[in-house]
């Protein structure tokens, strides 16, 4: 049995690993800390997981509880982790940061997107992306894995296989994507409110969404990329647009066809001639995807549905420790989404 720490476990993206986690045969939690919520059962806080964690109590964080541990998942904010994972990545067997602190390869867009400086220079390049469609091989040996940003991993997955076929030309891909409000996270505002998300929906982060320079790195070309919040709790819907390379627009069948290709035997990924919801991937680690061609405007599109806190944050997260920790990926994950 793998021992896991999750330091970080009072937010979404915490509790939903406890979720996950409680359903893994080979892995369980024996530390949580949570420094706002220090000394409060998680059962308290989160009655959904009082069954499986009747007993643990959330902690301020302690050093030496690190040593002996297998696994450690951090939900903390980036620069904090950026701070902490030094220390961390010599003594557990291995660090899986959910915050950007370690996704990105230019370390100049850290001050521009981020407002800091990043200091871990040699850890940056040792971090593996943690999108196994694109990093299975190098997921298996990690020691610390950077799990990609929820907006970033449907646009990847999405647009990531025509890139790569040589289908996209030199103008920008545009990807307009759709959150659920868990997305903002946790900690209460005026913009994650009841009384403004309900019945509205709108655009934030224009032009210069954190990440934008993550979807570029990964994806392989320019991309100007608008989220929206839309009032729902969880699930991302992104619909992407690419112009063709050349004169020749590939037809509706070839890009589902490349999709089918790129992804075959991939457990997670579903590829549908119908349009994806986010419905139908609620809870689970399965993205949904389908394509068209439009020969009127000279577009290829793709639209991607995924769970923001499973595939897009947590879920994501667990399929690469598996990979690091020798384990099947699918290992206490579901590709069934729940309906209704």
């Amino acid at each position: 049995m793998f021992k896991v720490g999750i330091i970080g476990a009072s937010g979404f993206t915490g509790v939903e690993l406890l979720r996950l986690i409680a359903q893994h045969p080979h892995m369980e939690v024996v530390w949580a800390t949570a420094d706002t919520q220090a000394g409060q059962l998680a059962s308290d806080l989160y009655p959904s997981v009082g069954l499986e964690y009747p007993e643990l109590a959330l902690t301020n964080f302690d050093a030496d509880r690190v040593d002996g541990l297998d696994l450690v998942f951090l939900g903390l904010p980036h620069e904090a982790s950026m701070e902490l994972v030094p220390d961390l990545v010599h003594r557990v067997g291995c660090v899986v940061d959910l915050s950007a602190a370690f996704r990105l390869r230019d370390i100049s867009s850290y001050p521009t997107y981020y407002g800091f400086e990043h200091q871990q220079t040699a850890l940056l390049k040792d971090a593996v992306y943690g999108l196994p469609e694109k990093y299975r091989t190098e997921l298996t040996t990690a020691r610390l894995i950077a799990t990609p940003g929820c907006y970033v991993t449907a646009a990847t997955l999405a647009m990531e296989p025509l890139v790569s076929a040589g289908l996209v030309g030199d103008q920008p891909i545009i990807v307009d994507a759709a959150s659920g409000v868990s997305g903002a996270g946790r900690a209460a505002t005026h913009t994650n409110a009841f009384s403004t998300v309900n019945e509205n929906f709108t655009a934030y982060g224009l032009i210069s969404h954190r990440h934008t320079p993550e979807m570029e790195q990964e994806i392989g070309t320019t991309v100007l990329f608008t989220p929206h919040l839309v009032p729902m709790n969880r699930g991302i819907l992104a619909t992407c647009y690419a112009r063709p390379a050349g004169t020749d627009l590939a037809s509706t069948a070839d890009l589902l066809e490349i999709l089918r290709e790129r992804y075959a035997g991939e457990p997670f990924i579903k590829i549908t001639e119908t349009s994806p919801s986010t419905k139908a991937t609620l809870g689970s680690n399965s993205v949904h995807l389908t394509a068209r061609s439009d020969p009127r405007t000279g577009y290829m599109m793709v639209i991607a549905a995924l769970d923001n806190l499973t595939k897009g944050a947590s879920g994501g997260a667990l399929q690469s420790a598996n990979l690091a920790l020798g384990l099947p990926e699918t290992t206490g994950l579901t590709s069934v989404g729940m309906m209704p």
